[in-house]
């Protein structure tokens, strides 16, 4: 053979198969024929690249007409058969859905590029230690390693905050960012108007300045370009210089929408001190893991020139998107994989469908096979369908999504996720809409397109059919599917029903604080105050909240339980002065007389304090578990306490009272012993108040009263301490709802698959349970026929899924960390998940039992 005329050959394949079989053979005789004719070789080497040119111009419209044939020959079947079609649609639309949905808020928190940059360069620098955990960086330590590493092109610290902003006489506190100079560049956010700070203004007494965010530009000053250089009188009465406006898109840290220098001072600030974050820009070239081998390498330096200051600490170096993303990223991983399974057993659901209108269709198959249709046609047939199907679904999903993430979102505090994380559908939403559509619709059709492809083609065409049933193993794959959804739905209710019983056993905590009728709110002046005015202005405020009506008593303190934290080092008269490493830490709270009683701490031993309380003598209230630890056996009352590195030397506290434990931190343990000192020592500027109330909600009130006694006090975060709660709360509050969420889809469409499979069974079987009938079998004994077959499959899937369970409790640790009051193997749980959906399975196949009774014994003997 000619080379020219077999490599035309070997283009041919580009057609279609049934284009091929059908012309190939002439095409390439009409080539062989031309090629023959022509004498000159460059005549024969144009008909050939005619020929080629033919191909490859006509190949893929071939290909698009075939496509084009099986979506209208699918078309038409779907709407020959619109139930089913219509039930496979909204199985899969729940499924893509719901995987949408949670991928969505992938895609927001974890996939999307930090808007910053260079976002890949930035990495987030904390110490850590046996005495502060994953703590902050202290701020000489940060003025060292900016100097002597040189990893990174610079280096930032920064904290977050409130602001007082007063404009008019009128305070309002707004979210702010406080940071070293090099916040910005480390940033390289450019700011829309003005400039970056400058190290003048950064240093300690250096000129206030103020940088203010795009929205609270717009809503404070009405969006004045002449802004820049104006001052504004920030809390305490400080004139700041406004010397930039940052874009609108720019929050950080947090929410933050006014930007302060730190302006510290290191003789204030300690190198025990840790409170401040680091954050910063690598070098070209330097990759993570080597910066944070040279910072350690530093702060082994710093502690061996700084010994009395050292305990144990070193340095870690984080991807700055993997550190702001570390909370969020188990448990939105955890949920993908949660909602995978429900998009598989949606899956499974369209499968078994096709399936059975495989089964149906078998005689349609054989018909097509028969004029001459390729096996390969039929499978592309009928996988266009179930395409088709996913595609269909995957619209009503984009639906579902859409309505399901701001209601996700919803479920997650304001302020818990930074400002830059979006939740709007992006190209990466779309693509993966796309594959999860495709890959449903292929996953789902090719077994039943196989199946429908291997029928015998002369027992399909026999008067009746009747052998076109699909055989014993299409009926195997149609049970096996629906125990495996039955499976997975008990996997997904198992973690549910634990995640369920640890958000009721957390709510139920005995926190040793009163949580109901308990508003809570902070109160900062406008104007720097000397003590004695300071004092005077927090009992004015007290008696101004204690006298609303329906309020039953007010106090103030610097830390909100589980909201605030202040912790310290301890040391006790009369036992070994530890180091600040090995020293215990505590939880350090400044309240007002009458703290106590308006949150319903047990007074247990001494008295409370009173207004007499202050620096001289310096006294303190201890907890319970603290008293009973260092004087067991004896009354705590009368001994003495201090604070911070031994170093330090600082005042002995007298111990005048014991209360009750108060969980301050945590819910899930107490992880610090509280110690509580008088406001009066203290000059705290802004301090939260607690207020006991009757019914109602008495925030209106409040903010009204507090006004009318003192507009330029600001007033923000009121919250009821439920909802502080609530807030504590959310994450297992998130998980859990989203776990029953996710198993009632599962346990719902576990059923829709059940269901439909004895349906199917039923009516394949109408004519052996005629003559059953006929031969004297009672309708009972029928119905009991069908339950007990059903029975098998709901068995089987709770003994695969419960051991599926088993098997994950063992290898997810994790889940028992997430966990409260409840173990991974809780044998309740696990009995409630077998009951629920025993009896709900068997409910679901009621219905085919009893079809099952209706056929017409008489029928089914005439037929025989």
């Amino acid at each position: 053979m000619h080379p020219a005329l077999r490599l035309f050959r070997s283009l041919l394949w580009l057609y279609p198969a049934e284009f091929r079989e059908h012309f190939g053979q002439d095409m390439s005789q009409l080539l062989a024929d031309r090629l023959r004719e022509e004498r000159e070789p460059l005549g024969a080497l144009l008909a050939w690249c005619h020929a080629a040119a033919g191909v490859l111009i006509h190949a893929p419209e071939e290909h698009m007409q075939m496509i084009l044939q099986d979506v209208k020959y699918a078309w038409r079947a779907m709407r020959r058969e619109k139930m089913p079609a219509i039930a496979a649609v909204l199985v899969l639309a729940i499924g893509i859905g719901s995987t949408t949905a949670i991928f969505t808020l992938v895609n927001g928190v974890l996939l999307r590029p930090l808007p910053f940059a260079a976002p890949e360069q930035l990495v987030y620098v904390t110490e850590s230690g046996p005495v502060i955990g994953g703590g902050a960086v202290a701020y000489p330590n940060y003025l060292d390693l900016r100097e002597r590493n040189h990893s990174l092109e610079d280096f930032a610290l920064y904290t977050d905050g409130i602001t007082t902003l007063q404009i008019s006489n009128e305070a309002e506190r707004i979210p702010s960012g406080q940071g070293t100079a090099s916040l910005f560049r480390v940033l390289g956010v450019r700011p829309l108007l003005g400039r970056w700070f400058t190290e003048d203004e950064d240093r300690h007494g250096g000129p206030a300045v103020v940088a203010l965010g795009e929205d609270l530009w717009r809503r404070r000053f009405n969006g004045d370009p002449g802004v820049i250089g104006r001052t504004v009188k920030l809390g305490g009465g400080t004139e700041a210089r406004i010397v930039a406006v940052m874009p609108r898109d720019f929050h950080f840290p947090g929410l933050a929408e006014l930007w302060t220098p730190l302006q510290l001072d290191p003789r204030n600030n300690t190198r025990t001190d840790h409170w401040l974050e680091g954050i910063g820009r690598l070098k070209s070239g330097v990759a993570v893991a080597q910066a944070q081998a040279e910072f350690r390498a530093l702060m082994n330096q710093i502690e061996r020139e700084h010994p009395l200051e050292s305990y144990g600490q070193t340095v870690n170096v984080f991807d700055f998107g993997e550190h702001a993303n570390r909370r969020l990223r188990p448990i939105l991983v955890t949920l993908l994989g949660a909602v995978g399974f429900v998009l598989l057993i949606a899956c499974a659901n369209l499968m078994s469908l096709l399936l059975v209108k495989a089964s149906a269709r078998a005689r349609e198959m054989a018909v097509r096979g028969a004029l001459g249709a390729s096996r390969s046609r039929l499978v592309r047939g009928f996988v266009m369908e179930s395409v088709l199907l996913g595609l269909m679904g995957a619209s009503g999903g984009v639906l579902l999504a859409w309505a399901a993430v701001p209601a996700l979102a919803a479920l997650v505090p304001e302020g818990t996720l930074p400002r830059w994380i979006s939740f709007t559908p992006d190209w990466r939403v779309g693509l993966f809409v796309a594959a999860v559509a495709a890959g449903s619709g292929i996953l789902a059709g090719l077994i039943p397109a196989f199946s429908a492809s291997r029928q015998n083609v002369v027992e399909s065409l026999k008067e009746g059919g009747r052998t076109s049933t699909g055989g014993a193993g299409t009926a195997w794959l149609r049970s096996a599917l629906v125990i495996g959804e039955i499976a997975a739905s008990v996997l997904l209710l198992v973690g549910a029903g634990l995640m369920v019983r640890t958000l009721v056993n957390l709510q139920n905590r005995q926190t040793g604080f009163r949580t109901d009728q308990i508003t809570t709110l902070q109160v900062t002046p406008s104007q720097r105050e000397d003590p004695a005015t300071a004092a005077a202005r927090v009992d004015r405020i007290r008696e101004e909240l204690a006298t609303i009506p329906g309020v039953l008593s007010a106090a103030g303190t610097s830390a909100v339980p589980l909201m605030d934290n202040w912790g310290r080092s301890l040391t006790v008269e009369g036992r070994p002065v530890l180091s600040l490493k090995d020293a215990p830490m505590i939880q350090h709270t400044v309240v007002t007389p009458g703290y106590f009683r308006t949150l319903g701490v047990p007074l247990l031993q001494g008295r409370d304090f009173d207004d007499r309380d202050g620096k001289q003598p310096p006294v303190a209230i201890v907890d319970e578990e603290l008293a009973k630890r260092y004087w067991p056996g004896e009354s705590a009352v009368g001994k003495r306490v201090r604070f911070g590195p031994p170093e330090a030397n600082e005042p002995w506290h007298t111990v005048v009272g014991v209360v009750g434990v108060a969980y301050n931190n945590s819910l899930r343990e107490l992880s610090r012993n509280g110690v509580y000192l008088p406001y009066r020592e203290f000059n705290m500027r802004s301090l939260a108040f607690v207020v006991h109330t009757g019914a109602g909600n008495p925030e209106a009130s409040i903010r009204a009263r507090l006004r009318a006694f003192d507009r330029t006090l600001a007033i923000s975060r009121v919250i009821t301490m439920r909802q502080v709660v609530t807030r504590v709360l959310w994450q297992e509050g998130f998980f859990a709802t989203l776990a029953v969420a996710f198993g009632a889809m599962a346990l719902i469409m576990a059923l829709v698959g059940l269901y439909g499979v004895m349906s199917y069974t039923v009516s394949r079987r109408a004519h052996e349970m005629g003559i059953r009938m006929a031969l004297g079998a009672t309708a009972a004994g029928i119905r009991r026929m069908v339950l007990v077959q059903s029975a098998k499959l709901i068995a089987a899937g709770l003994v695969l899924g419960t051991m599926a369970a088993l098997v994950m409790a063992e290898f997810t640790p994790s889940l028992g960390r997430a966990l409260y009051g409840v173990t991974r193997t809780d044998p309740a749980t696990l009995a409630a998940v077998a009951g629920l959906l025993a009896l709900t399975a068997l409910a679901a196949s009621l219905v085919p039992a009893q079809r099952a009774t209706d056929v017409d014994p008489i029928a089914a003997l005439r037929r025989e």
